[in-house]
């Protein structure tokens, strides 16, 4: 299922798109939200492995707009709650993710995301 802790993760690999890969853009996106199980310290342990910038515009992409552009330097339980949900709880259904360098679509059906690449697209 694409969430945007996973969205997060994902880049372009097809063959030659080495720059500009990451991230990729969210088209035609139909979203669905599920509640999930709220654990701070999971999200106090994954926050600094997070694109910062990345999750931010993919967030504003969906239409969620409760981060801060800045990363905050002090986080308390109001800002983990809205980063619980934009990480956890925002799922995208259907659409599809589009790299902003060589444009390959990537489709996403029923939640799951198609990231495999033709032999030729393979580098």
């Amino acid at each position: 299922m694409v969430r945007l802790i996973t969205h997060n993760l994902l880049a372009c690999h097809a063959k030659g798109c080495t720059t500009n890969n990451f991230p990729l853009q969210f088209q035609d996106a139909a979203v669905e939200l599920r509640e999930a199980e709220f654990n701070a310290d999971f999200l106090r342990g994954f926050l600094p492995r997070l694109e910062w910038a990345a999750l931010v515009g993919a967030a504003r992409q969906l239409g969620d707009t409760s981060l801060p552009a800045e990363q905050p330097e002090m986080v308390d339980d109001e800002f983990l709650r809205k980063l619980h949900h934009v990480l956890l709880e925002v799922h995208v259904e259907e659409g599809a993710m589009v790299c902003p360098n060589c444009k390959h679509v990537y489709p996403i059906s029923n939640g799951i995301p198609n990231m495999l690449l033709a032999e030729h697209e393979i580098g």
